[in-house]
């Protein structure tokens, strides 16, 4: 085992993340002896004392196969349709599965709003604490029969990564078919290398990521890596490995090949945890050399460092900061309207009062509503798109 990592049963708690390509066949349906190989294995870090949660894939799988729905793209209604049919049987297949070891299940479904919005996140993790407090196990899905295209995560990677800083995990697994983190995609280039522990997600491991591997899933090797930043800056270890085996967990165990991503050695507090991991920032705001120098010493965005100001937001509204080259430096919540904030960019905070007609913030972004992010190209496209539309 390398330096840094732990076995899976001297953690506190972890989120396990399953896709729904491990979990349900196209043709037959839920792989039922894997399930229960998973649920045993579970059992057994809950008898070591390990708190775990379940992030499960696989509700709109399961509905397709019952439904008998053709291959290939679903229509919205279709998959919402096929989600309210696969999710219970679903959640049945967990709690019958994990009774056989006196464990009960409790079935959360979240949509992106129950993690976004601050009091809806609060609400989600009150619960998850008093189902473990209870000595239940979380069942978490995304609420696919309500979720749209706009208002979804769409991989339940991120989800997993929103769940474990909510829950303050010291560990999530990402159970996938791939066994970790290569250098590139191992089924195209077969010179691709293997990379066993990860200290840091540089923007040279972002572009390590391909894509989607399966039709039943909707992430890839990008939004593991996203989430590895998510959870990894809350102070949260990560680990890639392969589920395609039975008994999966003790698998890992037991030194079963995989990627450890270590968690930062100088995590966020829990509010600004949840403000980092926000998946959608409602606007941008493009900030100078200077501003830069002084976020990243600890300060306030002052709307004198602030050049640009992109997209429609609302005061508390998440925003990504970007510098010069538009890439991505810190996320916070603004301290004013988008129509607000384009008048006193630029300008000194003394002048605010006279530019606005009252006497707001001196800060655009105050530094307790602010937190470096680092985010790389991916999302530095999408902020140069909001500058532009703003």
């Amino acid at each position: 085992m390398s330096v840094g990592r732990k076995s899976l049963s001297s953690h506190r708690r972890i989120v396990i993340k399953i896709g729904s390509a491990l979990l349900v066949d196209r043709g037959t349906g839920l792989k039922t002896r894997w399930l229960d190989a998973v649920c045993t294995d579970i059992a057994a870090l809950k008898a070591k004392g390990t708190e775990v949660l379940v992030v499960s894939s696989g509700a709109i799988a399961m509905g397709r196969t019952v439904l008998n729905l053709p291959t290939g793209a679903l229509k919205l209604e279709e998959s919402q349709a096929a989600a309210a049919v696969g999710q219970i049987a679903l959640a049945r297949a967990w709690s019958e599965s994990l009774s056989r070891d006196n464990i009960v299940a409790g079935q959360i479904l979240l949509t992106l709003g129950d993690t976004e919005e601050r009091r809806r996140y609060l609400n989600a993790r009150a619960t998850l604490k008093q189902l473990m407090k209870m000595g239940a196990v979380p069942i978490i899905n995304e609420n696919d029969t309500v979720a749209t295209s706009e208002i979804r995560y769409g991989d339940n990677d991120r989800l997993a990564a929103r769940v474990a800083t909510m829950a303050g995990a010291d560990l999530l697994v990402l159970l996938s078919d791939i066994d970790g983190l290569y250098t590139a995609p191992p089924h195209i280039d077969p010179q691709a290398q293997f990379l066993s522990d990860i200290a840091e997600i540089t923007p040279e491991i972002e572009a390590m990521a391909g894509g989607a591997a399966s039709e039943l899933s909707r992430g890839g090797m990008r939004t593991k890596i996203d989430a590895g930043k998510i959870a990894t800056a809350a102070g949260c270890a990560m680990i890639i490995a392969s589920g395609k085996t039975d008994h999966p967990l003790r698998a890992i165990e037991d030194g079963a090949r995989s990627s450890w991503f270590a968690p930062s050695v100088t995590p966020v507090n829990a509010r600004k945890t949840w403000i980092a991991g926000h998946l959608q920032a409602i606007g941008a705001l493009r900030v100078d050399a200077g501003a830069e120098t002084a976020l990243r010493s600890g300060k306030s965005l002052l709307p004198a460092g602030v050049r640009e100001v992109g997209g429609q937001f609302h005061r508390g509204d998440t925003v990504a900061i970007v510098g010069a080259d538009g890439r991505e430096i810190a996320r916070g919540l603004a301290s004013y309207d988008a129509d607000e904030a384009r008048q006193i960019a630029g300008r000194k905070s003394g002048e605010i009062e006279s530019i606005l007609g009252y006497a707001g913030r001196a800060a655009m972004v105050h530094r307790d509503d602010l937190v470096m992010t680092g985010h790389g190209q991916t999302e530095a496209m999408k902020v140069r798109e909001d500058i532009h539309a703003g």
